[in-house]
């Protein structure tokens, strides 16, 4: 296979061999995602009841980033502040991070994973 532009520049030699690349569209999901050093899944979950949290906080527990849309239950109050104070615990359980990205979506994320509070805006 012969280089051009910027592989040239960049390896600098002409040729490539076939064998020094991994072909991930070959390669079965799973083990195409371990080459690529994936660790983990992001899930949408929609909270119905509140039991639903404890569901997919072990999503979180396995290493998965979740996104819960909670507009079943935004109007009970009270669900809602239960809701945060749980979320809060799995966060100090896990060493993860919860925060609300949307109206009545909330990102919950499991150790290792921050979640940035400040919006990126295009500099124009």
């Amino acid at each position: 296979m012969a280089k051009s532009g910027i592989l040239r520049r960049h390896h600098g030699a002409e040729t490539l061999d076939e064998e020094s690349f991994l072909d991930l569209g070959k390669l079965p999901s799973d083990e195409a995602d371990m080459a690529l050093g994936a660790k983990g899944n992001i899930r949408l979950a929609e909270v119905l009841r509140l039991d639903d949290i404890h569901t997919y906080s072990k999503l979180t527990y396995q290493g998965d980033i979740v996104i819960l849309d909670y507009t079943s239950i935004s109007n009970d109050a009270n669900a809602v502040k239960r809701m945060s104070q749980d979320l809060r615990n799995i966060t100090r359980d896990t060493g993860g991070d919860v925060a609300g990205i949307a109206k009545n979506l909330l990102c919950l994320t499991p150790a290792g994973v921050r979640i940035d509070r400040q919006k990126l805006r295009p500099t124009l």
